[in-house]
């Protein structure tokens, strides 16, 4: 996918967002993160999306902790989520394709960063909204999904701060069956986990997940059950997967 794609991504995920949590109750639960009502949501979401803000539109080079949301009451929660997601793709938007500023995980460059990452949250947590208002889930294009999986394994989990760890070595081989090529093999150890795309099924494999790219890039965050996709093998190291996950 291209900066341009992951901002007109974004724009949509955001607004959709806004949309849903203004027909929710601010008090509902939201299950993808347990102890947070709807408000928490949106607020986490409007400070993070002000928070990214900073470093494309000023071109910040260290990182700096999320802003604290100021107190506003619940019918004013929504509007000042949606004037933070307008600047965020405003500022991602007009930067410079040589933006220069601190971003956290592997990519092209800063502004291809901040775009993804702040598209991949905004669509995580859209699902978080539409989860806690019921109903069905909005659909997330298979590319899109298959690029957070990616994210994930290769970024996100390859850190030290990850918290996918074991004494027993596990292979995990993760395969998206709507995207082409779009397959990875995840090693978790005592340190960093080790994940390369692999389109083809290694020969020692402890577990197995198979689904379209949507449904696994919302299983291994934490956002659907395990059964919404095809597990095969020890499935004792998907529910591994899910504790280590989950702390």
């Amino acid at each position: 996918m291209q900066t341009t794609d992951y901002i007109s991504t974004l724009a949509y995920e955001g607004r959709l967002f806004a949309d849903v949590a203004a027909q929710t109750d601010p008090a509902a639960p939201v299950p993808g993160c347990p102890g947070w009502q709807v408000r928490d949501l949106i607020t986490h979401l409007g400070s993070v999306h002000r928070w990214a803000t900073g470093f494309v539109a000023e071109g910040r080079q260290e990182p700096t902790g999320l802003p604290d949301a100021p107190e506003l009451a619940d019918d004013e929660l929504v509007p000042w989520f949606r004037e933070g997601h307008q600047r965020l793709v405003a500022a991602l938007s007009a930067a410079p394709a040589d933006l220069s500023c601190w971003s956290f995980l592997p990519a092209p460059s800063p502004l291809a960063f901040w775009a993804r990452r702040q598209a991949l949250e905004t669509a995580v947590h859209r699902v978080d909204a539409e989860s806690a208002l019921g109903g069905d889930l909005s659909p997330l294009e298979p590319a899109f999904a298959a690029e957070g999986i990616d994210e994930l394994l290769t970024g996100f989990h390859a850190r030290g701060t990850s918290p996918v760890h074991t004494d027993s070595p596990k292979t995990l081989w993760i395969r998206a069956t709507d995207v082409a090529d779009a397959a990875w093999t995840a090693h978790i150890s005592d340190g960093p986990l080790r994940a390369e795309r692999s389109a083809r099924q290694p020969d020692a494999v402890d577990c197995g997940y198979e689904g379209t790219a949507a449904d696994l890039y919302l299983v291994l965050w934490n956002r659907l059950p395990l059964e919404a996709v095809r597990i095969t093998g020890d499935a004792g190291v998907a529910r591994l997967w899910r504790d280590l996950t989950s702390t």
